[in-house]
């Protein structure tokens, strides 16, 4: 997944069993893991006043986590903080993801996964030919609580000549631009990067758009203006990390 990035994950969970599964699946995780363990909040704060922890993986039944979620979050750099919870679950506030409660190890190096995914930080490419809008959406992912290397392009031929010459996660595409507009910037990408998500923008007033981007390929689709919350919601269903 990546080159040399090794992370540190503390997995806070009341039973041994759920914490020998964890532990299985980290060992399976495709970027070394250095596995830190608590059976509960007391044991966990100790740790995590220690600082050097990547992700913080929760397990929903602790008694009282919000103590926990709230000194986390101090830090300086804060860990990526994840509730593992059964479906249907609310997420608690102060976290920054979740993923299911694992029923084996290979469930649980999936989630794991998503996990690492959101720690290793993703090439992002955004297109669009008015630098100020570029500049906005590479402000707001750089505040974002993911890991993000950004570059941008102007119009869509400059962009699919970088996308060739590199590798990219993810492309947020701007609807309105000359020469190939959005959707043939889109279909070109999809084909020669199927595995690419992009994220569609537009001040546009069509209603129809979103739809049309969706059955194009699109991950998502975004209507001018937008805030951090919503690229924060597009890069949340982008790594699996939902609160459902």
């Amino acid at each position: 997944m990546a080159g040399n990035v090794s992370l540190r994950l503390l997995v806070v969970a009341g039973t041994a069993a759920e914490r020998d599964l964890w532990r299985l699946g980290a060992a399976q995780a495709s970027v070394p893991l250095t596995l830190l363990e608590a059976p509960g909040g007391p044991a966990a704060l100790q740790l995590v006043h220690k600082g050097g922890i990547d992700i913080v993986l929760l397990d929903s039944t602790l008694p009282d986590a919000s103590v926990l979620i709230a000194t986390a979050r101090a830090l300086k750099p804060a860990p990526f903080i994840v509730m593992a919870q059964p479906p249907g679950t609310e997420r608690p506030r102060g976290v920054d993801g979740a993923v299911a409660k694992p029923k084996d190890v290979e469930g649980a190096r999936a989630e794991l996964e998503r996990c690492v995914r959101a720690k290793v930080p993703a090439r992002v490419l955004v297109i669009d030919d008015s630098s100020t809008m570029r500049s906005i959406v590479k402000k707001i992912l750089a505040g974002s609580r993911y890991a993000m290397e950004v570059e941008e392009a102007e119009e869509g031929i400059a962009a699919l000549s970088q996308l060739r010459n590199g590798r990219f996660d993810v492309v947020f595409v701007d609807y309105n631009m000359p020469g190939l507009n959005g959707f043939e910037t889109l279909k070109e990408i999809k084909r020669e990067h199927p595995r690419i998500a992009v994220v569609m923008i537009t001040s546009t007033q069509d209603t129809t758009l979103a739809d049309r981007a969706q059955q194009s390929g699109a991950a998502a689709f975004l209507k001018k203006p937008f805030y951090p919350a919503d690229i924060d919601a597009v890069l949340e269903r982008h790594y699996g990390l939902l609160a459902t």
